[in-house]
């Protein structure tokens, strides 16, 4: 045993400076989001440290310690080479209050105990990186994309009195020659570059569960640039006192500049008083990361500036959406309504509040399809159109709807046609136009997952309602009376069903026919209460989803996970009351049954 120089000074490390990666706090958020949800149990989480040196700036920078934009995924090792990688636990809590109130020493004590485990079996000298574990204290405020956070990394204290610094450090140079400083860092690229381990006889490097011996040099990957030893030589001076029952070594900090030397490595010499000693239960340790005022406190970080608008507007959308799975619903397969192309006939008042509503959902390919422009009727009824599309005449409303719907969500893929949709009882104007808005017609219902039809006129739905039956196309039609509405979904027309629903044309008696001629200006506007076209338009789009949700689709039969999937809804809005009911497919029936399609196809 040696005896304590009582004038040396005491050894000091340098502390790790955490970095993380902005990229990171993105992959935390979809994490928490899609898989931890309301999960609050600890998680593994992957950073790393270089080798210290000065070589990027005249200034000494702290050790830095990095958490990379895949520091959560435990597959994918792409750490920058010449690195040494770490394994943490991540914390992660649901709300500020909890980040704030979590029995933080109770996390520290935890994460200590690992460390002093691993020394105490022997784990730390065949892995010594678990001597480096640290810890992640994180809140992620997703709707503002703030991210507080807070590092530990523990580092073990003897007691009473720490280790001392019973020789000055000093560069490499003044004690190994070139050639010796060049052998040494090829042997060290030999073995492995370990990030720690021992020295004999300058240059050849030992791996520290070969044992020790006097002569050697303790030796560690130092992230530190400055004077100071990095931090992680603490817990090593731990180990080898723990186990080798060193009281005083030399110790080789060793600092490179990749591909051109090892000229920044300083030696040093560390001494332990002989009263000193590590406790065996419960050793004491330091290592709470100072914020940026110097003060013992959590950082945040906000990335909602940094943030492209459009990628924020997206998730933010996303976010109230997913958040439905974290309790409420966690079957609900939003992909499924997100990649449901939407064809809307008709782009006025209930065209307008169903393309809103399906914007809530997530959906993101949205077609209108409307012959007619704004007037200045429409602004204060149909929320996609502004004064200003009512100049010089109107502007189209389905081109119109699909640019201002873009301006409410950014990332939706929205077009508009104007088309004229072949109505029984109507004189088109040319043969020409007619074939080629049949053909038009066709390609966007071919093209599409989901069509709505949401017309002035009765006789405007049939030939849509025509080709979505031969198609066998998921169909959603919404009609509004004064203080009435109706809200239904088409049946499915697979040969061999029993029983199939019906569609909008199957209680007929008579072939729908010219509803618009010779009528009187009460009769040619849509008359309704105000507040109905909402309501209608938010049923057809809750009963377009809760389809979705179903695993028969179209052919649903019974409930799904967001409840009943009725096929009619007749709403009453002079008494407030909706009424259910079931129509069965008519097998004449002029819109949907397979003897119109047999004439179709003829």
């Amino acid at each position: 045993m040696q005896m304590t120089n009582q004038h040396s000074p005491v050894l000091q490390f340098a502390p790790f400076a955490s970095g993380v990666d902005a990229s990171f706090w993105q992959s935390l958020a979809t994490k928490k989001l899609n898989v931890l949800k309301l999960s609050d149990d600890p998680q593994p989480i992957h950073a790393y440290y270089a080798t210290g040196n000065r070589s990027r700036s005249e200034t000494s920078l702290p050790p830095h310690f990095s958490v990379p934009a895949q520091g959560l995924d435990s597959d994918n090792d792409t750490r920058p080479p010449f690195t040494f990688g770490v394994t943490g636990t991540l914390y992660n809590t649901n709300t500020l209050e909890e980040f704030k109130r979590i029995d933080k020493n109770k996390l520290f004590h935890q994460a200590t105990q690992k460390i002093w485990q691993a020394i105490q079996s022997g784990v730390a000298l065949d892995q010594p990186s678990v001597l480096t574990q640290f810890i992640m204290l994180t809140f992620a405020d997703l709707k503002r994309y703030k991210f507080y956070y807070w590092f530990a990394f523990p580092a073990l204290m003897p007691q009473p009195d720490p280790w001392l610094a019973s020789a000055t450090s000093h560069p490499i140079g003044d004690t190994y020659s070139q050639a010796e400083m060049d052998t040494l860092a090829q042997a060290y690229q030999s073995a492995g570059r370990p990030s720690c381990f021992f020295v004999r006889d300058k240059v050849e490097i030992i791996h520290l569960n070969q044992g020790w011996q006097d002569d050697l040099l303790v030796g560690f990957a130092d992230p530190s640039s400055t004077e100071l030893p990095g931090w992680p030589l603490r817990n090593l001076l731990a180990l080898l006192h723990k186990h080798y029952g060193i009281f005083k070594c030399k110790v080789l900090c060793y600092r490179e500049i990749p591909g051109k030397g090892i000229d920044d490595t300083r030696l040093l010499e560390a001494e332990l008083p002989t009263s000193a000693y590590y406790h065996d239960k419960e050793p004491k340790a330091v290592g709470w990361e100072r914020n940026v005022q110097g003060k013992l406190a959590p950082r945040m970080a906000d990335l909602g500036p940094l943030m492209d608008p459009l990628r924020l507007a997206d998730t933010s959308v996303d976010l109230n959406l997913k958040l439905m799975r974290w309790r409420v619903m966690p079957e609900l397969d939003l992909e499924k309504i997100k990649n449901t192309k939407c064809l809307l006939l008709g782009a006025g008042t209930l065209g307008c509040y169903v393309a809103r509503c399906l914007v809530g959902w997530g959906v993101r390919n949205i077609t209108f399809v409307d012959n007619g422009r704004v007037s200045f009727s429409n602004p204060v009824r149909q929320p996609l159109y502004q004064f200003n599309d009512c100049l010089e005449g109107g502007s189209p409303k389905a081109e119109t709807a699909a640019k201002n719907l873009e301006l409410v969500q950014p990332t939706v893929n929205s077009a508009g046609h104007a088309l004229s949709i072949p109505m029984p009882g109507h004189v088109a104007t040319s043969d020409a136009q007619l074939e080629e808005d049949i053909s038009h017609l066709e390609k966007l219902v071919d093209e599409h997952d989901a069509v709505f039809l949401l017309t002035d006129s009765r006789e405007s739905r049939w030939f849509p309602t025509l080709l979505c039956a031969r198609a066998n196309k998921l169909v959603i039609n919404a009609a509004l009376g004064f203080d009435t509405y109706l809200v239904m979904r088409h049946g499915s027309r697979r040969h061999g069903l029993d029983n199939p629903l019906g569609c909008y044309f199957c209680n007929d008696v008579v072939a729908p026919a010219d509803s618009l001629s010779d009528r009187t200006l009460d009769q040619q506007c849509t008359v309704t209460r105000p507040g109905l076209a909402a309501i209608a338009g938010a049923l057809a789009v809750e009963l377009l989803v809760s389809l979705i949700q179903h695993p028969k689709g179209i052919e649903a039969d019974s409930d799904c996970i967001l409840g009943s999937v009725p096929h009619q809804i007749r709403g009453f809005l002079g008494q407030f009351h909706n009424m259910l009911i079931v129509g069965q497919a008519y097998n004449s029936c002029t819109g949907c049954s397979q003897k119109m399609h047999m004439t179709r196809s003829h």
